[in-house]
């Protein structure tokens, strides 16, 4: 029954990787910015410089906790919520809210 959601996937999707606690997995998802209502990338600006405030939707097959990262096109993503979805039964994918994650002050 789900076995459109892998098609899709496999023709649209993106290649991410997926770090968890046991190590990195590589896997496909759809990766996008979170469209905001006025088209304004919600930001801030810092003594270290400018800090990208815009969240990224994540839906995959691969599971996301709160402690796992998506790693995708030179950036780590850090995952704010997640959730499965299911049709009836079935887990059909995987929803997330994600942000990049900030590298830590040196």
């Amino acid at each position: 029954m789900t076995d459109w959601f892998r098609e899709i996937l496999s023709r649209y999707g993106q290649e991410v990787t997926v770090r968890t606690a046991d190590g990195e997995v590589p896997a496909r998802a759809f990766l996008q910015p979170v469209t905001a209502k006025e088209e304004q990338v919600p930001d801030a600006v810092t003594g270290i410089g400018w800090i990208d405030g815009r969240l990224w939707l994540y839906l995959g097959k691969m599971p996301v906790g709160l402690l796992d990262r998506v790693l995708w096109n030179g950036t780590t993503f850090r995952v704010r919520s997640s959730r499965p979805y299911y049709i009836g039964e079935t887990l059909t994918y995987w929803w997330a809210s994600l942000e990049a994650e900030r590298e830590a002050a040196v």
